[in-house]
């Protein structure tokens, strides 16, 4: 904007220079004129007036030399007369008296004098001026008169009307400069500052602004620029703000996401789909579709919505490092509102899950619906059996109801344990807390158990560290989980073994470890135990009359307790079950 300005100043400055300068010769031209006018007007005035007084005086016969001498240094002029012959008769200028220049300078200026001239005027063009008058006696023509000035004179003048018109015009160009600076920079620098505005809002500062002082066209300029630039710096914040709740939304949506552009290049993958996938995001963006995506019904999808424009859906099933996991795969086509083709938008709903689930449910349905059917085969069965006559035999009688009573005991409990671990697994479940003493629970439930481990000839131990034991807990959900897990334990240790029982009172926490010599069970079935109807033995779960869902009552009544359990076990040495509960549990 520098050179602006001072392009601006200097086409000024040359145009006031052009019109002085014209000003400046158009003005020393009429002064010139004005005062060569009154130069040759003096000559002539002093021609006629010494003419005239040769004249009265009696002509060229009676000059009278020492008063033309005198008129010759007033006037501060050379007289000179010639005769009518061209013969120099008199001269003021010593020594030009016959002298042949000056004969032939007179012959020249005579020469160009018209027939009938009686006046005229003649320049040497370099150091004098003339002018003659013919000198008139008994109306004859006797001689001539000149009268010669030193052009020096006017030389002089025209340098000193020269001298004064530059002075005079050179000031008023130093003026007008300063005032076109002046004026120039203060029309300049809010153009200036408007365009460095301009700019950087070009560059994206849109926080820029510039000074508003006028209230002329300028002012109004500045004062547009700051408005649009406040606009432009709103409309770019609610942009941002727009664009971090798309990005945030984007990034931290629960799907998986793939952006692929009209041309089939991937544009865009958000954080879910690159931590499912376990991708690199260098490998996948600005490369086709079907160069990285290697699923063919992924691909073949995404052709499809390329071929049709229409939305689809589908469920397909990707292989991830070491599982297979389930996606409902989402596609819509992008289709601009003028209907410009714009690309294709996936998006990767992880269903595993929901299968899981639905998977858990069937098996659920699957296992209770077997579960029932087996004891009431075996009511149905007998009492068919004593129907058709076998009541007539009372031993059969006895045996037949003794096995009905059984299994509609087994039944009862099937069903009160469905039940109980519904009304745990709800969400509005709560416990009953107060202070629970665990050495008393744990031996309450030996007192409890201890006829069907003498039956069994298991033995049951009681190890603890301080007489009491205290936490917060719902005393009967506790004891229903003692029951649960030392039935097991009697129920899977053979004849002659053990079944130890420790409780360790920590400064936290109060841990209770349950060890059999039982059985024991594979690593591999350990994580499953806590499912429904899961069995290790299910021919030993029957005839013990286990519905299969102790365990997994006792793991959630665990978790509502707050608490941990853990299992250990080993093929033919046995099983240990570790509780941990926490002292400091809420009591609200």
């Amino acid at each position: 904007m520098t050179k602006y300005r001072t392009r601006l100043l200097f086409a000024l400055i040359t145009l006031i220079i052009a019109v002085l300068l014209g000003l400046g010769i158009v003005l020393g031209q009429l002064f010139k004129n004005y005062y060569l006018t009154n130069f040759n007007e003096r000559l002539e005035n002093e021609t006629q007036m010494i003419s005239a007084i040769i004249a009265k005086s009696g002509g060229l016969s009676s000059l009278n030399r020492q008063e033309l001498d005198e008129f010759s240094e007033i006037l501060n002029t050379s007289i000179t007369i010639v005769a009518a012959e061209g013969e120099i008769l008199y001269d003021t200028e010593s020594g030009l008296a016959n002298n042949p220049k000056n004969e032939e300078l007179i012959s020249k200026v005579l020469a160009e004098k018209g027939e009938g001239d009686i006046v005229g005027r003649y320049s040497d063009g370099n150091q004098l001026q003339y002018y003659w008058q013919s000198l008139q006696h008994n109306q004859q023509t006797e001689g001539y008169l000149l009268l010669a000035t030193k052009v020096d004179e006017l030389k002089q003048a025209y340098r000193q009307l020269w001298w004064i018109l530059s002075v005079s015009l050179g000031m008023a160009l130093l003026v007008i400069i300063m005032l076109g600076s002046k004026i120039t920079s203060r029309y300049t620098k809010p153009i200036e500052s408007a365009t460095n505005v301009a700019i950087e809002l070009a560059k994206g500062n849109y926080r820029a602004r510039t000074y508003e002082d006028h209230i002329d066209e300028t002012g109004m300029l500045s004062a547009s620029i700051n408005i649009l630039a406040r606009n432009l710096q709103d409309a770019m914040k609610s942009q941002e703000i727009q664009q971090d709740r798309l990005r945030t939304l984007i990034e931290n949506m629960g799907s998986g996401l793939i952006l692929i552009d009209n041309r089939g290049y991937i544009n865009l993958i958000n954080k879910t789909y690159k931590e499912i996938f376990n991708v690199n995001p260098g490998e996948y963006l600005y490369k086709l579709y079907h160069e990285v995506i290697k699923d063919k019904e992924v691909s073949s999808l995404i052709e499809e919505i390329f071929m049709t424009e229409q939305k689809l859906k589908k469920q397909v099933v990707l292989p991830l490092v070491i599982e297979r996991r389930y996606f409902e795969v989402y596609g819509v086509p992008i289709i601009s509102s003028n209907n410009v083709w714009k690309g294709v938008l996936l998006v990767f709903h992880d269903i595993t899950e929901l299968k899981k689930l639905e998977q858990v449910r069937k098996d659920f349905v699957a296992n209770v619906s077997h579960e029932l059917k087996t004891p009431i085969t075996s009511i149905k069965g007998f009492s068919e059996t004593l129907l058709d006559g076998a009541m007539n035999d009372k031993q059969a009688l006895e045996d037949f109801l003794t096995i009905i009573l059984k299994e509609s005991n087994r039944l009862q409990s099937l069903i009160h344990d469905l039940l109980e671990l519904t009304r745990i697994e709800q969400h509005g479940f709560a416990l009953n807390l107060e202070e629970v003493d665990i050495n008393g629970q744990v031996s309450d439930v030996i007192k409890i158990l201890k006829g069907a481990a003498t039956e069994k000839n298991v033995n049951l131990t009681l190890k603890t560290n301080t007489p009491n034991s205290l936490i917060t807990g719902d005393p009967d959900r506790l004891k229903q989980v003692f029951i649960n897990l030392i039935t097991n334990a009697i129920t899977y240790t053979p004849s002659g073994g053990l079944v130890s029982l420790e409780v360790e009172n920590q400064k936290e926490t109060v841990t209770v470890k349950i060890k059999d010599t039982g059985i024991g069970m594979k690593k591999s079935e350990i994580p499953r135990i806590f499912e429904r109807f899961y069995r290790i033995d299910r021919a030993r779960s029957r005839d013990s009359g286990g519905t299969g869902l102790g365990l997994a009552i006792v793991k959630h009544i665990m978790e509502v307790h707050k608490g941990t359990i853990d299992v250990k076990s080993e093929i033919g040495v046995g099983t240990t079950f570790i509780l941990t509960f926490s002292k400091n549990l809420p009591t609200k």
